[in-house]
C-alpha cells in the first residue's frame, strides 16, 4: 500500500466513526439549567437531582478526555521518526483513536460544547450554591453542610455563606464531619494533613502523607497535561488576514499547548478560589520529606530528599549543608528520587521549547527566576521553609509591575506628635506585630461633634453598593466619606465646622499613625469613612455571628491554609488601617484580633471616645468586631497606602474643596465684611 492511500483509509476511517453510540453521557449544562429552573419553582427535590447530575456529568466529562488522552498517546507514540509521512500517520492514528474512545464513553462531543459563562460557574462552585440551599429546605442539613462548605472553599470572600457555616454548625445533627469538601484536590488534601501531622512532631504519619501528597502529584500533573491538549485559542494572530502555513499553524497550536502544560505547575499550587499559588510548592514536599525523614533516623531517604529539593534550588547553603550533614553520617552518596529527576528534566525541555515557539507568538517568556532560589533554611534543626523559594513560571508579559515603594523597615515607638494622646498598648502588649492602641486621641467634644455629624449624613450601606447589612443581617450598617460631608457642610445642610473637624480628625490619625510607626515615606489615605453599627431590635437573641468577620485589610484570609493571599478582591495596596471610635455607650462591639486561624483571639480592644486602634494591613493582623447586642457604635475608619498611585480621589477632591474655603476664609478676612452686610 502507497502512502496516499494509507492516508486516505486512515481519514476515510475518521471520517465514517458512528455519530451514535451505546454510550450518551446527558450534558452538564442543559442539567445545570434545568436545575436552576427547579430551584426558582422551588422544586427542591428535582433541584438535588439536576444539580448532582450536573456535577458528575461535568467530572466524567473532563475524567474521560483525560483516560483517553492518555490512552491514544501511549498507544500512537511519536518515536523515531525518518520521514514527516510517518509523523502525520502517527497523528492521524492518533485523532481516530481519540474520537473513538471519548465518543464511545460520552456520546457525539458536539453535544458537550459549554458556553464559558457555564464553565466558569462550575469552576467557582456556583452548583455547590444552589445544593446547600436546596439540601437546607428538603432539611438535610448534613449534605446541606458539606455543600455549603465545598461552594465556601472556593468563595472565602461570600459572607452571606461563611455566615450559613455558622449556623449550620449550631444546628443538631450536624457533626464536625460533615463539613467536608466534596471537590478537594487530593494533592493538595494530603499535603494540608501532612503539614498538620509534622506540626504535632508526629514525622512517621507526616511522611505516609507526603508521599501520598508527592503520588497525587505526579499523578495530576498528568491528568493536567492531558487537558492542555484540546482545543486552543489564537488571540494573537487574525487568521481572516494572513494564511498560515501548516508548520506555522502546528508551531502556533503546540507553543499553546505547552505554555498550557507549564501552566499545570500553578493550577496545582493553586487552592480553590485562590488567583496566586503556593510559592515553592513542590519543593517543599521534598523539604519537610528530608527533615521528617531525618527525625524517624532514616538518614538515606532524607539524603534522597534533600538531593530532590536541589534540583529545584540549585546551591541552595542550607540543603546543601544538609546534604553533607547526611553524607557524613551514611558514608556514602545517595541520588535524587527519580520522579523529580524526571519532573526537572521534562520542565527545562519544555522551557527551551517555549522559547523557540515564542517567536511565532510574538510573547516573550522568562528565561531566569523559574528555578528561583530565595529563601531557605540555614541548618537540619529548623522548620522547613515554609512558602519562600520557588517560583512558578510566569511570561514576562503577564508579570505585574510590583512596586517598592512600600518597602519598609518594621518599626513602631516613634514620637505621637500631639499633646494629650496616650499610648496605651504597643505591639508586644497586643501580642502581634505592628499594633498600637492610643487614648485621648480626639476630646469628648469633639466626639459628641462626630457623632452628631453622623447622624445627618450617614446613609445606609453607604460604600457597600447600598447594602443595609454588608457584614451581618443583625444590624443597620450607616457611612459617609469625608467629601460627602464637606459637601453637605457646603450646601448648609450640616455645620460646616462639622465638616472640617472629620477632615482634620483622619488627617491627625494620619500623621500619628505615620509618625508612631515610624515610616520612611509618606502615608497617603486609601478610604475614610465615618460609619457606625446600630443593633436592629428583635434580632439579638442568640447571635453567633461577628459584627464584622475576621479579615485582613489588604488580602484575602484563607484560615484553613493559613494564609492570605494578595490578589483581588482585597484593597492589596494597602498598608496601614485606624479606627477612631467615638463611642462606647453600647452593648458588645469589641475589636479583636486574631490568629490566621481566625478562632484565636490574641488581643480584644473596648471602644470608648478617643480612643485609636492602628495596625499593618496584612495577613499578620487579622481582625474583626464582635456583635453590637445593643445601641448603636461609631468610629472613623481609616486605611492608608504607601503608594501615591493609589491615593483616594475623594480625598483628593476633598483637599481642593478645604483648599477652596481656606482661601474664601482670608478674602473674606481682608475685606473685613461684616456677614449682615450680605443680606
Amino acid at each position: 500500500m502507497d502512502v496516499n492511500s494509507l492516508i486516505f483509509g486512515i481519514l476515510t476511517f475518521i471520517s465514517h466513526i458512528p455519530l451514535l453510540t451505546t454510550a450518551v453521557l446527558e450534558p452538564y449544562d442543559l442539567l445545570y439549567d434545568n436545575g436552576v429552573e427547579a430551584f426558582y419553582r422551588g422544586d427542591y427535590k428535582e433541584v438535588v437531582k439536576y444539580m448532582e447530575k450536573a456535577l458528575s456529568s461535568f467530572t466524567e466529562l473532563r475524567q474521560t478526555k483525560t483516560r483517553c488522552r492518555l490512552k491514544c498517546k501511549d498507544r500512537h507514540r511519536f518515536d523515531g521518526y525518518k520521514s514527516d509521512l510517518q509523523f502525520f500517520d502517527t497523528l492521524l492514528r492518533r485523532a481516530s483513536c481519540l474520537n473513538k474512545c471519548i465518543e464511545s464513553k460520552i456520546g457525539p462531543q458536539s453535544m458537550h460544547k459549554v458556553s464559558e459563562d457555564v464553565i466558569q460557574d462550575f469552576h467557582r462552585r456556583i452548583p455547590y450554591n444552589y445544593l446547600q440551599m436546596a439540601y437546607y429546605k428538603l432539611k438535610q442539613v448534613d449534605k446541606a453542610a458539606a455543600a455549603a462548605h465545598t461552594y465556601f472553599q472556593a468563595n472565602p470572600e461570600h459572607v452571606e455563606m461563611g455566615q450559613d457555616l455558622e449556623q449550620y454548625k449550631a444546628l443538631d445533627g450536624v457533626r464536625e464531619e460533615h463539613f467536608v469538601d466534596r471537590e478537594a484536590r487530593p494533592h493538595q488534601r494530603a499535603f494540608s494533613e501532612a503539614v498538620k501531622f509534622y506540626d504535632k512532631g508526629d514525622y512517621g504519619r507526616a511522611i505516609e502523607l507526603f508521599e501520598e501528597a508527592l503520588t497525587e502529584y505526579y499523578s495530576a500533573d498528568v491528568e493536567c497535561r492531558a487537558l492542555c491538549e484540546g482545543p486552543q485559542r489564537f488571540e494573537e494572530q487574525d487568521h481572516v488576514l494572513y494564511r498560515y502555513s501548516l508548520y506555522e499553524l502546528i508551531s502556533d497550536h503546540y507553543t499553546q499547548v505547552l505554555h498550557c502544560e507549564h501552566e499545570c505547575v500553578r493550577d496545582l499550587a493553586t487552592r480553590p478560589g485562590r488567583l496566586s499559588p503556593m510559592e515553592n510548592y513542590l519543593p517543599l514536599h521534598y523539604d519537610y520529606l528530608q527533615f521528617a525523614y531525618f527525625h524517624v533516623d532514616r538518614i538515606e531517604e532524607a539524603l534522597a530528599c534533600a538531593q530532590s529539593y536541589l534540583l529545584f534550588h540549585k546551591g541552595k547553603d542550607f540543603m546543601t549543608d544538609n546534604v553533607e550533614y547526611y553524607r557524613e553520617v551514611l558514608g556514602y552518596d545517595v541520588e535524587p528520587r527519580e520522579e523529580a529527576v524526571f519532573y526537572i528534566r521534562r520542565h527545562k525541555q519544555e522551557l527551551d521549547l517555549l522559547l523557540l515557539g515564542s517567536e511565532n507568538l510574538g510573547v516573550t517568556y522568562a528565561e531566569s527566576n523559574y528555578w528561583s532560589s530565595t529563601g531557605g533554611r540555614e541548618d537540619a534543626n529548623r522548620t522547613p521553609s515554609g512558602t519562600d523559594g520557588w517560583l512558578e513560571y510566569v511570561p514576562i508579559s503577564e508579570k505585574r509591575n510590583v512596586s517598592t515603594v512600600g518597602a519598609q523597615e518594621l518599626r513602631e515607638g516613634g514620637p505621637l506628635l500631639y499633646d494629650g494622646v496616650q499610648l496605651v498598648q504597643n505591639s508586644e502588649a497586643l501580642n502581634g506585630t505592628q499594633r498600637v492602641l492610643l487614648d485621648d486621641v480626639i476630646s469628648e467634644e469633639e466626639c459628641s461633634e462626630l457623632r452628631d455629624l453622623a447622624h445627618t449624613v450617614t446613609m445606609a450601606g453607604d460604600g457597600y453598593r447600598g447594602k443595609m447589612s454588608p457584614h451581618t443581617p443583625n444590624e443597620k450598617f450607616e457611612g459617609a466619606t469625608v467629601l460627602k460631608t464637606l459637601q453637605y457642610g457646603y450646601e448648609g445642610r450640616v455645620p460646616l465646622r462639622s465638616a472640617r473637624l472629620f477632615y482634620d480628625v483622619s488627617e491627625k490619625a494620619r500623621r500619628i499613625i505615620e509618625s508612631y510607626f515610624m515610616l520612611n515615606s509618606t502615608l497617603h489615605f486609601s478610604y475614610t469613612h465615618l460609619v457606625c453599627r446600630t443593633a436592629i431590635t428583635g434580632q439579638q437573641d442568640h447571635r453567633n455571628d461577628l459584627s464584622h468577620p475576621i479579615h485582613a485589610d489588604n488580602c484575602l484570609l484563607d484560615p484553613e491554609a493559613n494564609e492570605c493571599w494578595k490578589e483581588p478582591p482585597a484593597y492589596t495596596y494597602r498598608d496601614y488601617s485606624a479606627l477612631l471610635y467615638l463611642n462606647g455607650d453600647f452593648e458588645g462591639g469589641e475589636f479583636i484580633f486574631t490568629e490566621m486561624d481566625a478562632k484565636t483571639v490574641t488581643a480584644s480592644v473596648k471602644p470608648r471616645c478617643g480612643r485609636m486602634v492602628g495596625f499593618s494591613s496584612g495577613g499578620e493582623n487579622p481582625h474583626g468586631v464582635r456583635a453590637v447586642t445593643r445601641g448603636q457604635r461609631c468610629a472613623v475608619a481609616l486605611w492608608f497606602t504607601l503608594d501615591p498611585l493609589y491615593r483616594e480621589l475623594e480625598r483628593l477632591q476633598a483637599d481642593e474643596v478645604m483648599q477652596a474655603l481656606d482661601n474664601q476664609d482670608q478674602w473674606n478676612q481682608g475685606l473685613q465684611i461684616n456677614p449682615k452686610d450680605e443680606l
